[in-house]
């Protein structure tokens, strides 16, 4: 009689479960669009405030266009295709600067982080050049490499390099010493140590490091556009400056900060998607 009563409640449990599911769920929705709409406020307030102060003729288009005056300009840039095919531009010099810079900085990081040696034959020259800015490296960039892709595309590496390489190099040696300890224990070869203590511990500042890297090479990628460019984005804006239209310099600067977002947001989705073991703080 027990078993069939347990039986016969079981679905009346499980339908209890579903529902209060759903309603986490629509809880988690409802606060995520709130925090959307409150995050909009601001924004919105001051884009009306920019559109009347324009509008009313207080400020001249020519030092600062109006909002509306941006989204035309901006519709006659997709009109006429010219926008998509700077910003396809921009956007592969981007990747194949991120690439090359963050590859050889998260390898260089896992060098220098898991070798003292390595550490001090490397890491005090790589300090001195992080140092060093874009503008100051760029025309020698141009001059050994010319202007064509290959001096954008080192300049942008160069961006990308350093961030996720400090941040590697920290993760690894922020590692508990007592997790090694407990390696020892259970007797783990090398690799089981890499493969599940190192890496896993470093892996937020890693995944830190490449957001900071994404910044960094976009940064450098209007540093490089900026300078010799005959296409992309930065070329597109200072072409734009010279003819004092600077409508279209508002359209690039919008288009940078809104690629820029998506990128950041693309990593901060991979970060509680590989963190989900992590148990931190996340505000009230």
């Amino acid at each position: 009689m027990a078993k069939t009563t347990m039986t016969a409640e079981q679905p009346n449990l499980q339908k209890e479960s579903v529902r209060r599911t759903d309603v986490f769920k629509d809880a988690g929705f409802k606060e995520g669009l709130k925090r959307g709409v409150s995050g909009l406020i601001l924004p919105f307030l001051l884009f009306a405030v920019w559109q009347i102060v324009g509008s009313l003729g207080f400020v001249s288009k020519t030092v600062l266009p109006t909002p509306v005056d941006i989204v035309l300009a901006f519709k006659n840039l997709i009109v006429s295709g010219e926008l998509f095919t700077h910003l396809k531009i921009s956007v592969l010099r981007a990747i194949a600067g991120f690439l090359l810079g963050a590859g050889l900085g998260l390898a260089a990081g896992i060098a220098v982080g898991f070798s003292t040696k390595t550490e001090g034959v490397l890491n005090p020259s790589l300090q001195m050049l992080r140092t060093i800015p874009h503008l100051a490296v760029a025309p020698l960039f141009i001059l050994w490499f010319g202007f064509g892709e290959v001096s954008k595309t080192l300049l942008i590496a160069k961006g990308a390099f350093f961030p996720i390489y400090v941040n590697t190099f920290l993760g690894i040696r922020e590692v508990d010493a007592k997790l090694f300890d407990v390696a020892r224990i259970l007797d783990f070869s090398k690799w089981k140590q890499i493969k599940l203590l190192i890496l896993p511990s470093a892996l937020p500042n890693i995944l830190l490091g490449i957001r900071l890297s994404l910044g960094a090479a976009w940064l450098a990628l209007v540093v490089a556009e900026l300078m010799g460019a005959t296409e992309g984005v930065g070329y597109m804006m200072m072409d734009a400056r010279q003819f004092s239209n600077t409508d279209i310099v508002f359209v690039g600067i919008i288009i940078f900060a809104v690629v820029g977002k998506l990128t950041d947001s693309f990593v901060r989705l991979l970060e509680t998607r590989l963190l989900k073991w992590q148990d931190t703080y996340s505000g009230r």
